[in-house]
């Protein structure tokens, strides 16, 4: 049980630090490409701003979901990596499908996983909101101020 929470947990901060690189590349991004996005026309590059951010969500979760995988596979908990990338993607996104279930005596690590899965949704949902509302809070007060 010590071992699946440090390796849980070990598994869990690697994600956290790769969403937190994440997120400080989209920062730098919104920064640089700030002048373009208040600038007309605005609400396209709002949808384009969408779809680049929802983009970014599905390779950080993607991320997340492989170091998942690749660490059970690694762990012998599954024959295949297969198995490994569908368990842990069900078990990331906290589905909770019970066709393919964790060995015994890692099934700690099922629930850590889903654990990471709500960080990362929660985290990421976050800063997508916060980057949509910024960005059209800025391009509303342009248009106001014209």
């Amino acid at each position: 049980m010590i071992l699946q929470i440090a390796l849980g947990t070990g598994i869990l901060l690697i994600n956290v630090m790769i969403m937190a690189m994440a997120a400080f590349l989209l920062e730098v991004s919104f920064r640089r490409a700030h002048p373009w996005m208040i600038a007309p026309p605005q609400r396209p590059k709002l949808l384009l701003l969408l779809i680049g951010v929802c983009l970014w969500v599905l390779a950080v979760v993607t991320s997340g979901v492989w170091i998942w995988a690749l660490a059970l596979r690694g762990l012998g908990a599954f024959q295949s990596l297969e198995s490994a990338v569908y368990f842990s993607l069900v078990a990331f996104t906290t589905l909770g499908l019970t066709d393919v279930l964790a060995p015994r005596e890692w099934r700690i690590l099922s629930v850590m996983a889903a654990v990471n899965g709500v960080l990362s949704f929660g985290l990421l949902t976050a800063l997508l909101v916060e980057a949509l509302r910024q960005v059209r809070l800025t391009q509303l007060e342009t248009r106001h101020h014209e």
